[in-house]
């Protein structure tokens, strides 16, 4: 299943990843609280930092409704 994985950081950053696999998520929601959560995204290791807390969207945002 695929969806868009909403990651928040301590610094009020949030991070919106788009189209990725529910397993991503999951990797990231155990990393959550951790100083590097590590992730495999698109063949590529990507480090977000320290993330918490990181929400699941089933479907695509529909960025022109207002989100």
């Amino acid at each position: 299943m695929k969806g868009t994985a909403i990651l928040f950081q301590p610094n009020q950053k949030v991070t919106v990843i788009e189209n990725v696999d529910h397993e991503v998520y999951e990797t990231i929601k155990q990393q959550c609280g951790c100083s590097h959560c590590n992730c495999k995204v698109e063949n590529n290791v990507v480090d977000f930092g320290k993330v918490s807390p990181v929400f699941w969207h089933a479907e695509e945002v529909d960025w022109a409704y207002g989100y």
